[in-house]
């Protein structure tokens, strides 16, 4: 009876302890809202002092120094507060790795070395409590991306407020990974995936060989009107053909994206680099070709020994003087909750304060194939706003105090938070 009774009592606290991190979803938007004396980043680089954007039904119905306000709206005064696109996150396992050192919540990567037909939002979670602590850093979309092999199958894009996958899905399956071997003989450092091989760059070659001769294999399949039986890796590579979805190939050093830039051209597809640190040397070559580049782990060390030590922060801006399309991410999940801070960090190094704004929001959105929808704070396009006190860019003064998601106002509580209250009240720190 007092084991019985000691169970029930387990089980009650542990509910308790999870219902306390439960943040549910928000209601869609029932009326039209208006966020009043505003500094507003639109994100393409213009800004509105002392602006007004409204929102109904989820969309955006206006922008601008003067918008009328109707009767039924309701109206929030932002007294000189900072509105914002919300970040797009690309190139994460968010929703798909609760736990890393938990094999059990790690769900990002399938057996086998090419997959294309892996479709990773199947495997999204929304009620990750990661998931909170970026919205709280103005986080509001994100690429969810599978790894594991080489073609390791479709990201799709997720906004961050959703009861299952099919709710979050924003556009599901908008690009195919292709994660290319490190072609360096020497590798321990960033980007240096698995043990070292006898001969790393000779075996990198063979399997980035087998992966063109699939790609080729593929494409005759495709060509042809019927088929004795039905290749399921073949049939999910019909949207890249047709240029619907794009290649995202995973690569850092110049004779990597060179590779990449031979795909694209031998396929006619829309390539991606994603990784690209030693993209400032062939800048012009992307920008001729057409290639955008996900610059990730902008915060780290130089991927060369005789690189300057600044290289990883300047990168953005020698991209964006050469006209090369980029966008920024950190990789992994719950370091995305960084990316604004990191945006920030690349103005300081050649970037103007709305260019690097555009690298988290217009451009990531143009790159996952979104910006007609999301991305900027533009007339017909989705109310996914983030609200801070001071600049969203600065680790320093960014306190985001509200956010919208497709006009629904979403919940900024997270563990994190609550914790911090927490030990505020234990040991009475004000």
């Amino acid at each position: 009876m007092k084991r019985s009774i000691y169970l029930l009592a387990l089980a009650f606290g542990v509910s308790s302890a999870y219902a306390q991190e439960t943040i549910l979803p928000a209601r869609p938007q029932d009326k039209p809202v208006y966020l009043t004396n505003a500094i507003i980043h639109v994100g393409n680089g213009q800004v509105i002092e002392n602006g007004t954007i409204a929102f109904a039904k989820g969309k955006i119905t206006a922008v601008g120094a003067t918008v009328p306000t109707s009767g039924d709206a309701t109206v929030l005064d932002m007294k000189g507060q900072h509105v914002y696109p919300g970040i797009i996150a690309p190139d994460t396992k968010l929703g798909l790795v609760e736990f890393e050192s938990v094999r059990a919540t790690v769900d990002a990567r399938e057996v086998g070395e090419i997959n294309p037909s892996i479709r990773s939002i199947i495997s999204y979670n929304t009620d990750s409590k990661v998931i909170n602590t970026l919205r709280s850093n103005g986080i509001l979309l994100a690429q969810v991306t599978p790894e594991g092999g080489i073609v390791s199958g479709t990201s799709s894009v997720v906004q961050l407020d959703a009861w299952n996958w099919e709710d979050a899905a924003y556009k599901t399956d908008n690009g195919l990974h292709f994660f290319m071997p490190r072609l360096m003989n020497v590798g321990s450092g960033r980007g240096f995936r698995g043990p070292q091989a006898k001969d790393p760059v000779k075996e990198g070659l063979e399997k980035i060989e087998t992966v063109r001769v699939f790609f080729r294999e593929a494409k005759a399949y495709l060509q042809e009107n019927k088929h004795a039986a039905t290749n399921i890796k073949f049939e999910s590579m019909r949207k890249l053909f047709s240029r619907e979805q794009k290649l995202f190939i995973h690569c850092e050093l110049v004779k990597e994206m060179l590779i990449a830039i031979d795909f694209a051209k031998e396929f006619n597809m829309d390539v991606v680099i994603v990784g690209g640190a030693d993209s400032w040397q062939i800048a012009d070559l992307l920008k001729q070709n057409n290639i955008a580049v996900v610059l990730t782990q902008p915060h780290s060390l130089p991927l060369m020994q005789d690189d300057d030590i600044d290289q990883p922060y300047k990168t953005a801006a020698q991209l964006q003087k050469a006209g090369v399309l980029f966008c920024l991410s950190n990789e992994g999940f719950w370091q995305q909750r960084n990316l604004g801070f990191e945006a920030g960090t690349a103005s300081t190094f050649g970037l103007s304060r709305e260019e690097a704004l555009s690298a988290v929001t217009l451009n990531a959105a143009k790159i996952l194939g979104i910006d007609k929808i999301a991305g900027s704070l533009e007339t017909g396009k989705d109310a996914n706003i983030a609200v801070s006190a001071g600049d969203m860019l600065d680790m320093k003064s960014s306190v985001i105090t509200r956010a919208f998601i497709q006009g629904r106002e979403v919940n900024l509580d997270n563990k994190q938070h609550q914790l911090y209250e927490k030990y505020q009240q234990k040991y009475g720190i004000k």
